[in-house]
């Protein structure tokens, strides 16, 4: 398992984790798509947001490992923000690879991507 150097642990300030620090021996949680709800906690978006900021600073728009990416976290953005970038996709993979789906990121948190040069 890939660690991602020098990418947040977590929200700061919150008990919201981005990273796990070892590899499950019975292998990866599977990665599956969750509903995010109208009603959700704005301390839950928050994370979203801050977990997004974090992916597109630290790998753009390229294919990138999952690696020690928390699977609840990426949950929340998987399948829409966040995309297999393989066809021969395993959710169960450490070594998967995936990629932030620019255009639906950019609608879903338009703060994350406003004020860059990237536009």
């Amino acid at each position: 398992m890939i660690k991602h150097r020098g990418f947040p642990g977590r929200l700061p300030g919150s008990d919201f984790q981005f990273v796990i620090r070892r590899a499950n021996p019975k292998g990866a949680t599977p990665l599956t798509a969750r509903e995010r709800f109208r009603d959700r906690r704005p301390a839950d978006r928050r994370a979203d947001t801050g977990f997004l900021s974090a992916l597109w600073e630290h790998f753009g728009d390229q294919p990138f490992e999952r690696g020690n990416l928390d699977a609840g976290r990426l949950a929340w953005l998987f399948g829409r923000e966040v995309k297999p970038a393989e066809e021969n996709f395993d959710p169960e993979s450490y070594e998967a690879l995936l990629v932030i789906d620019v255009a639906v990121a950019r609608a879903s948190f338009p703060e994350v991507f406003s004020g860059r040069g990237d536009e």
